[in-house]
């Protein structure tokens, strides 16, 4: 017990301010000579730019963003579909998991019409692009009820 001992460097010597010359923060303690920074309780807010408009009130800040809550998909074409997928095969999240075309974290994923199918997929699960539900389903493919979206992007 009595070995144990901290590595080195883990620990610091604090900076005694104002205790001669010799320690190199003497007489002015580090502050320099007169101003502002130098006076007891002197210096300037957070954000203080000299008496310039300061970046936080020349950033306009009007209005309302829906930003933080919106939905990103994943893109997914037709293309990558057809080389990884066999005939009759079930496309949902867990599926594109497996086969390491999506990560771990993706949540939302959707199949756009780019590229050409000709196997019949189920999809289940994933917003589709009209264009996409097309040609799946041109291709005797079949889309699960309430996950396609008509707008293609």
């Amino acid at each position: 017990m009595n070995t144990i001992h901290l590595p080195d460097g883990a620990t610091k010597k604090r900076k005694r301010l104002g205790r001669g010359i010799a320690t190199g923060t003497g007489k002015t303690a580090g502050k320099g000579h007169k101003g502002q920074n130098a006076r007891s309780g002197g210096g300037v807010r957070p954000g203080f730019e000299g008496g310039q408009m300061p970046l936080y009130r020349r950033v306009a800040r009007r209005g309302f963003s829906n930003y933080m809550f919106k939905t990103t998909y994943f893109p997914l074409n037709l293309d990558q579909l057809s080389q990884s997928f066999e005939e009759n095969e079930t496309v949902d999240l867990q599926s594109l998991r497996t086969k390491k075309i999506i990560g771990k974290n993706v949540e939302n994923v959707k199949v756009l019409g780019r590229g050409e199918i000709d196997k019949a997929l189920k999809i289940q699960g994933l917003a589709v692009s009209a264009t996409a539900q097309s040609k799946i389903e041109a291709a005797g493919g079949t889309i699960a009820v309430g996950t396609t979206e008509g707008v293609e992007g």
